[in-house]
């Protein structure tokens, strides 16, 4: 005879109730989130002046779970929703978002999935504040390269498709270079969210002035559909943006436009990936959100190794700006699903 009582299930044994093991805890959506400003600090809380601080606060998830194999403990609230830090660069993204996917603990078979961090911008696409929704995200590590100085005539640099010759060519594998995500999910987000009042500030106003040449990058922050590239090297300037243009564009067969830099996307799909494979997650409930806390290019008069120089007159990084976008606009989504979970539980918008 077997029953449940307060999340455990308990085994009659010989007129003896034995406990077994716990219920797993379902959630609704997991907030993944990547850095903090004591980012280093194996006792951080969450609470600096970083991506994951606004979330916790302003969602009341005040209960911490250690997991032993991720990067950060995890946050739950009690209602559904819970926040994880994965840590920067690809490698820890995949490796944490397998370590909690994987954790016998919860229950993420109808679970939403919300990767909320700050990145880099195109000019081209949008301004500071600015927050995209991604349908592809594409890896930017994946290839092969030669060295800028040695780039033969007529190639557009000196990135290669993984497992080929020229940079002429075309992809010709998929181990994870390229991430569809739901296209139906991705335009859902956009319409609940687009109207979402994305606080300007001064500094922004001042610096995406200088953008001469870019009507995208002059404009206030606003919310779009706009495709990531992600790298595990922090990369910036012309030439390179170029590159990051192009790569967008080649691995996903002229559909993606690129718009965001960061350092995550790529190793959280893959892991969304392998984990869905598992039957852990459902591949067709996970999103992407990138704010932009600067943009990817220098301002008009800036070489590109002066647009680091970030705290001078040569570049701003708006990351509280951009640390507050990604809140309002993900808790716009994240409030809409938790608000109706007993149709979005079963039915994907």
């Amino acid at each position: 005879m077997h029953w449940r009582c307060h999340g455990f299930l308990w085994v009659c044994l010989g007129g003896a109730a034995a406990p077994a093991i716990a219920a797993p805890e379902a959630a609704m959506v997991v907030i993944v989130t990547t850095f903090e400003d004591d980012y280093a600090n194996p006792e951080a809380s969450g609470l600096s002046s970083g991506e994951a601080a606004r979330w916790i606060q302003g969602m009341h998830l005040d209960r911490v779970v250690p997991l032993l194999a991720e990067f950060r403990p995890v946050r739950p609230n009690g209602d559904g929703v819970m926040e994880t830090m994965a840590g920067m660069t690809t490698g820890k993204a995949a490796a944490s978002t397998m370590a909690l996917g994987l954790d016998p603990r919860f229950d993420f078979a109808r679970t939403y999935w919300l990767l909320a961090g700050i990145a880099g911008v195109d000019p081209r696409r949008a301004s500071q504040g600015s927050a995209a929704w991604a349908e592809w995200v594409v890896d930017g590590d994946i290839a092969n390269r030669i060295d800028a100085r040695e780039i033969p005539a007529g190639w557009p640099d000196g990135n290669i498709p993984w497992n080929k010759t020229s940079a002429l060519d075309a992809p010709g594998s998929d181990i994870g270079e390229v991430y569809h995500l739901n296209p139906q999910l991705v335009r859902w987000a956009l319409a609940l969210t687009q109207h979402t009042n994305i606080p300007d500030s001064a500094m922004m106003r001042a610096f995406r002035a200088r953008f001469a040449g870019f009507p995208a990058a002059q404009e206030p922050p606003s919310v779009l559909i706009g495709d990531n590239l992600a790298s595990a090297t922090y990369w910036q300037g012309t030439r390179e943006t170029d590159w990051g243009r192009r790569w967008v564009k080649l691995y996903t067969g002229g559909k993606g436009t690129f718009t965001t830099a960061s350092c995550e996307d790529s190793g959280f799909m893959q892991a969304m990936t392998l984990l869905a494979k598992a039957a852990r997650v459902g591949l067709k409930r996970v999103l992407v959100l990138r704010t932009a806390s600067d943009y990817c290019i220098p301002c008009p008069g800036v070489s590109s190794a002066e647009s680091l120089q970030y705290g001078t007159d040569k570049a701003y990084m708006a990351d509280q700006e951009a640390f507050a976008s990604a809140y309002l606009v993900g808790r716009v989504m994240v409030d809409a699903l938790v608000k109706r979970w007993p149709q979005y539980e079963t039915t994907v918008p």
